[in-house]
């Protein structure tokens, strides 16, 4: 298990898929595929997923300035407007910066504590050669006489 999620982390820091470390996330800056092209994990399960990716920015951007401020201040004689000219851009870039790197780590913790196998398995591939009686939707469900829909 330790080797899977620093093998895991490892991918999410190179921006590779965290299932198989080889496909990318991103084809360019801020467009992410929708899915890998190596083994087809869904990159976006649902509108909103990347809420989570959120809160490990902000928290990755508060672990760096914090700590930041408090040691500028301990071992320098700067003055707080003169600290504030450093962190404030920082608050500002780093996030930017970070972006891609905290929706790939935030892919790697869902997938190892939720794999997308036992969500989403995927089916069996079908031979090619179906008749065409196979490929036909099941029908669907009549309405009884009498009733009206409401």
């Amino acid at each position: 298990m330790p080797n899977k999620m620093l093998s895991m982390i490892g991918a999410g820091l190179r921006l590779k898929c965290p299932r198989c470390s080889v496909g990318p996330l991103y084809r360019r800056p801020f467009s992410m595929n929708s899915h890998c092209f190596q083994c087809g994990l869904k990159f976006e399960r649902e509108q909103g997923y990347f809420v989570g990716a959120i809160y490990i920015n902000y928290a990755a951007t508060v672990a760096i300035a914090v700590p930041g401020f408090f040691l500028l201040d301990t071992f320098t004689r700067m003055t707080i407007h003169q600290q504030l000219t450093i962190w404030v851009p920082f608050s500002v870039i780093f996030p930017l910066l970070f972006f891609h790197h905290s929706r790939s780590l935030w892919l790697v913790l869902d997938h190892l504590f939720n794999p997308a196998a036992s969500l989403y398995p995927v089916p069996p591939k079908k031979p090619a050669s179906l008749s065409s009686s196979d490929n036909e939707s099941p029908p669907l469900p009549t309405r009884r006489a009498g009733r009206r829909p409401r």
